[in-house]
Formats: C-alpha cells, structure tokens, sequence
C-alpha cells in the first residue's frame, strides 16, 4: 500500500502532462501547405512535410553521384526500342491494375494554378503580386505594372539596369524581389499614349477575327459555343478534369482530355460526373504530331500538362511541345507540372534501369523524365512561348512512423502565347 502511495503521485503528473501536450496539438494551428517552413531541424518530425527545404553541398554531390553511377549502366538498345514501341499497352496495364485507385484528385490545383477557377475574384488577383523565378531558381515577386522588369542573373552580371534590391514578407514567406521601376517622363505626350492603346486593341481585334475565322473553317466540333476551352493532355482517369468540372459549375466552360491509354478514357467515360455536354475525353497519342485533334488550331484557353511530359521520349518532346502550342488562342496559358533533377524518384532507381541521361523505366514499363528548369525554358521558348512563372518545389516529406525524410522535387510552370 505505501508503495502505491510513493508512486501516486508521479502517475498523476504524468497524466496531467500528457493531458497538456493533447490539448496543445488540439488546439495549435497547422500551417497550410506552401507555408511550412523548417527553421529548427529538431523539429523535422512534427509536420508531414516542408516547404522550400534548400539542399546542402553534400546532398546535392551524393545526388549527382547516383545519378551518374545509373547512368554507366543504361538499358540495352532493343528493350529501349520495345518501351517505346508498345508504350501504349504498357499504360493500358497500368490503368487495367489500378483503375481510378491509384492517384488521388487533385483539388491542390486551384492553390498552384488559380486560372482554373473561373469563380475566383479576377480583380484582386490583378492587385496581387505575382511568384517568378530567376534562372538559379530563387524565388522573386514581381508586380504587374507595365514597365516593371525582373532581371535576370546575366543582365544584373552586365549592369545593364539599374536594379533596387529589397527583402519583402508575405505571412512567414521571405522573397528577394529585384525590379526596376519604369522611368516616365512628366512631359510625356498623352496622344502617344492613346495610339499605343488603340495600336494594342487593333492587335487583339485582329486576332479576334483569325481566330473567329479559324473556327468557322474547322466547322462543328465539340465544345465550340464554349466560351472558355481547357485541354488536358494525359488525363489518366480524370483526376485532374473532375475537379476542374466540379468546381466551375459553368456552362460556358468546356474541357477536353485525352490519354495515351484507351482503357483511362474508358474509365474517364464511366465516372458519374462525365458529361459530353461539359468535356470530350478521347485517346491521342501526343508524339504524333500528324494525328487530328477534335478542335481547331488558336481556339483553346488554357492547356494542362501535369505529370505527362516526363512520360515522352526526350527527343520527341520539343515536337510535341510544338504542336501543342498552335493550339493556343492568342494569349492563351499553358500551364505545366512534372519531376524536377534528382527527385526522390529518380535516385530510387537502381543501376539498369536508366534509358538515357536522367530518362528511366519503372519495373511496369512505364517511363519517366526528370527536368530542370533551362531545359523546360527552351522547350517551351523554342515553340514561342512566353515565360510567367518556373519555380522549383523542394520538399521534404517524412514518415514520422519510421522516422524517415523523403526529399522531393516538382517544376511548377505557366507559360503564355503571345498576343503578336
């Protein structure tokens, strides 16, 4: 009995502590994604994932080195031929095992690309100021006021701008932000003004017109009352589409998808939320570039390619980056996401199963690229893009169980067509 009484009291602090850590986890606000930062690395394991983390020396040589010892050991060049070959019916394996339990909606898309939300506030999107990347993928912030110029590494290297450097915090974000203000002379004449405007209506008036054109030659196709047009390129099973149709109860909105895999349209085209009257889902092979699409060139809004470049043999995507773009209205976005150099995944990949410089096979036969941000500047550059937004997503995901951390890399893109 006195033995119990001496350990009494020791019991009942330890449920008073657990009691408080309880209540303090209950009651703590977790940050949203996009907004965690790891300043104290003893911390790691509190939170399934961080923002921004910024690899050391070491990590970054330990990641080349892998990469580099893979790549001594590529795939022989007749299987490389067979992936390509039937890299359709590899898909349609995939899709056939896994059907729509393999990949999860993506309801993180209006965070990332709000142009897909047709019910936002365009206005006060105007007034914020907008994420850009400079080439060694620090993250700046530029405003939207015509005049205003990010400068590059190289222009700053040549001093051809005078540049103003300052710190800027949005909640517990710190951005460096460079950017010269445009130099306008108080006795500027108002009459040039106006003919640039009325220059820059014409223009669109123009386009207006070739695009109208273009359509009416094209005929009847789906989707052509729409007002807003969306292609998604490899949709799978429609992750990407429903979220889209399910958030923009628009009629004036029309989606089109296609996939490499007809047994991923088949899914698409048995999902309850499917409406021929709101998308058209059909099975494309993007590579070949001479095979019809169900809508005429210069009359889509946005393009969506998420995860589905990487799929493409590396000597195929220029030309299929190419041939996309036609595709665009004047002024129409394409908006991009994919695996950026040395993710986790590609320095998963064991010796064998590299097919060419950073280009793997999985074991099902499916095949992955991983980009850097030059390499995605002059494929989509080189089809006459314009460059919004490259940024680069590093993040450290842990398995708080195991104990284990997870480096992950993702390119998030939008690229415009210009108007001219």
């Amino acid at each position: 009995m006195r033995r119990v009484l001496a350990v009494l009291p020791l019991l009942v602090r330890r449920l008073v502590c657990v009691h408080a850590r309880s209540c303090h986890t209950r009651t703590r606000k977790r940050p949203p994604f996009g907004d965690r930062f790891l300043t104290d690395p003893s911390r790691v394991f509190e939170q399934n994932s961080w923002d921004n983390v910024e690899w050391d020396e070491a990590q970054d040589a330990q990641a080349k080195q892998k990469v580099s010892e893979n790549a001594q050991d590529p795939v022989p060049p007749d299987l490389q031929e067979a992936y390509e070959a039937k890299a359709d019916e590899f898909w349609n394996d995939f899709y056939s095992v896994h059907q729509n339990r393999f990949f999860k909606d993506r309801h993180w898309l209006f965070t990332e690309f709000p142009e897909l939300d047709m019910n936002r506030d365009e206005g006060k999107e105007k007034e914020k100021k907008e994420e850009v990347c400079t080439s060694d993928g620090e993250k700046v912030t530029g405003t939207a006021a015509v005049g205003k110029t990010i400068l590059s590494d190289k222009d700053k290297e040549r001093g051809n701008l005078e540049e103003d450097t300052s710190k800027e915090f949005e909640g517990d974000k710190e951005r460096t932000s460079v950017m010269t203000e445009p130099t306008m002379s108080p006795s500027k004449d108002c009459a040039s003004e106006n003919s640039a405007v009325l220059g820059d209506l014409c223009q669109t008036l123009d386009h207006l017109a070739v695009r109208s054109s273009s359509e009416e030659e094209a005929g009847d196709f789906p989707g052509q009352h729409a007002k807003t047009r969306m292609f998604e390129v490899g949709c799978g099973v429609g992750n990407t589409v429903f979220p889209i149709l399910q958030t923009n109860n628009d009629p004036d909105l029309f989606m089109y998808c296609c996939d490499f895999s007809a047994t991923a349209i088949d899914i698409v085209k048995q999902h309850p939320d499917y409406n021929s009257r709101r998308c058209h889902a059909f099975v494309h092979d993007l590579t070949d570039t001479t095979a019809p699409l169900p809508f005429p060139e210069a009359s889509l809004d946005i393009i969506i390619i998420i995860f589905v470049l990487s799929a493409i043999h590396p000597d195929k995507m220029q030309s299929t980056v190419d041939h996309l773009a036609k595709y665009l209205k004047p002024g129409g976005k394409l908006l991009f996401r994919d695996y950026g150099r040395y993710d986790l995944a590609q320095l998963r990949f064991k010796k064998g199963r590299c097919l060419s410089d950073n280009f793997y096979v999985r074991g099902d036969g499916t095949r992955v690229y991983f980009f850097t941000q030059d390499e995605l500047r002059t494929l989509f550059g080189s089809a006459g893009l314009q460059e919004e937004l490259i940024y680069v997503d590093r993040r450290l995901q842990v398995n708080r169980g195991r104990q284990v951390k997870m480096y992950r890399v993702w390119l998030l893109c939008k690229f415009r067509k210009p108007l001219n």
